[in-house]
This record gives C-alpha cells, sequence and structure tokens, in this order.
C-alpha cells in the first residue's frame, strides 16, 4: 500500500461555464480576485475600455460562487450595458439649489 494522498475527484463543471470570463480574457480583458483595502475577497473585471464589474465575496459564499456571480455580471454589462460596483459608494446626488414652499 501506499501512503501517498489520494486527489479527491475534481467536480464537473459544464463546458459553457464561466464562457462570459474566458470570452473577456481572449478578448484582451482581464479579471482579478483579491484583497483591495480592507475589503479582503474582491473580483473584479475589465476589458479595455472600462469597468465592467466590482463584486464583493459575500459571507458565507465560495470563491466558485463568486466566479459565477462575476461571469453572470460580466454578461449583464455587455448584453445589458448593467455595471455593477459593490465596492465604491454611490455617487451622492448634489442639491438641485431650489427650495420648496
Amino acid at each position: 500500500m501506499s501512503n501517498s494522498r489520494r486527489k479527491s475527484a475534481s467536480p464537473k463543471v459544464p463546458s459553457n461555464a464561466l464562457a462570459n470570463i474566458e470570452f473577456l480574457i481572449d478578448g484582451n480583458g482581464d479579471i482579478t480576485i483579491g484583497r483591495v483595502g480592507p475589503i479582503p475577497c474582491v473580483a473584479t473585471a475589465a476589458d479595455e475600455e472600462q469597468c465592467l464589474a466590482m463584486l464583493q465575496r459575500r459571507s458565507g459564499e465560495s470563491l466558485a460562487e463568486l466566479l459565477q456571480r462575476l461571469d453572470a455580471a460580466i454578461g449583464d454589462a455587455y448584453e445589458h450595458c448593467i455595471f455593477i460596483d459593490e465596492i465604491n459608494a454611490p455617487p451622492r446626488s448634489k442639491p438641485s439649489g431650489r427650495s420648496r414652499t
């Protein structure tokens, strides 16, 4: 008998899994995963022109689940022009200068 460790079987991944990430990277885009300031895990996606998505890893969320959300966010950016930013605070609206009377 061998004392070597047995590798567990890899989960089967559908062939179209993370297709948007693959499309982005094949088109000279990139994704980044890691710490951003005080946030322990962030996933970002950008193409040559703009940032498509910035996601914060949720409590209890696996890395695989974060990547699936990133893939879906990339699809939303390209298909519906919806850009998700969970990292930066939304811009504050400026008062119009009008007063109600």
